[in-house]
């Protein structure tokens, strides 16, 4: 009996060693499926309040290499988090919260003052200049499997970019 291998059977057992390497995280790959394709967020921000203040809301740029769905937003600073549209409505500014957001491939939906936008409601304290706010956007794609991006927002004074009035033209919408 031979205590110690022989070279060549040296080289025989790295050359396996190599090729279960390469060979054992690509067929969890394939066992695994299509992964959903990473969401892109860019320029976060949520416009500050003022004392009492119960809501706010937050803006961005969603990129996606495949077509997905925003289907839900959440952070520990409101109770209550939708994503928002406003459209002109015959002469009138209306919004309306919208229960999934279709991001199509490849193209930038901006979330701005006056357009799409999350709105931050029930507020649990004023949100100040230069704080930061947590956000968790959910996405969901066509083979219904979630990807889950957390933002971290800054906050911007409280005239930034602001449409209409001091809530952007809710109308008779109620929070």
């Amino acid at each position: 009996m031979k205590l110690f291998p022989s070279l060549s059977a040296l080289r025989m057992t790295r050359r396996r060693m190599t090729a279960l390497r390469v060979a054992i995280p690509a067929a969890m790959l394939a066992v695994a499926g299509p992964v959903l394709a990473q969401v892109t967020v860019t320029a976060p921000w949520v416009r500050a309040t003022v004392a009492q203040q119960s809501s706010t809301g937050a803006f961005m740029q969603l990129k996606s290499a495949k077509a997905v769905k925003l289907v839900s937003v959440s952070t520990p600073v409101a109770g209550i988090v939708e994503v928002h549209e406003m459209a002109m409505d015959g002469q009138v500014m209306r919004m309306r919260a919208v229960p999934a957001l279709e991001l199509p491939a490849d193209k930038t939906v901006e979330f701005k003052p006056g357009g799409y936008h999350v709105m931050l409601m029930d507020l649990k304290g004023q949100v100040k200049v230069g704080d930061t706010v947590p956000l968790t956007l959910v996405f969901e794609g066509a083979d219904q499997k979630r990807e889950t991006v957390q933002v971290k927002a800054t906050v911007k004074p409280l005239g930034a970019a602001m449409p209409m009035d001091d809530h952007g033209g809710h109308g008779g919408h109620q929070h």
